[in-house]
């Protein structure tokens, strides 16, 4: 079984940094890929960043546009994390942030989700 948890949210003034952490527990993930949504106040939740599984033996990052360039995600297969570096924050980056995984080499349909971590970046 696969468990996620985040950690690391927290209130910013806008210019700020913060990095997310994501544990992942109950098996390893090297074979899934990890990632990040968002979700505003009402608003849908997004696609933020995400980096490929070990297959074929290339880690791979891509972003949605908004955040490139500002934020940055590495992961970690030997401590089962994935971390996303967030700098220049904006006041439309507030949000809750989830971590998810999928089995396979990309990710596209999320299927294990954390509970997400409040991010919040004043003005």
């Amino acid at each position: 079984q696969v468990q996620l948890e985040e950690s690391g949210g927290g209130l910013v003034q806008a210019g700020g940094s913060l990095t997310l952490s994501c544990a992942a527990s109950g098996r390893s993930l090297s074979s899934y890929a990890m990632g990040w949504y968002r979700q505003a106040p009402g608003k849908e939740r997004e696609f933020v960043a995400a980096v490929t599984s070990n297959i074929s033996g290339v880690f791979n990052s891509y972003y949605t546009d908004s955040v490139k360039g500002r934020f940055t995600i590495s992961r970690d297969n030997a401590n089962n994390r994935v971390y996303l570096q967030m700098n220049s924050l904006k006041p439309e980056d507030t949000a809750v942030y989830s971590c998810a995984a999928e089995r396979g080499r990309y990710l596209v349909g999320a299927d294990y989700w954390g509970q997400g971590t409040q991010v919040t970046v004043s003005s």
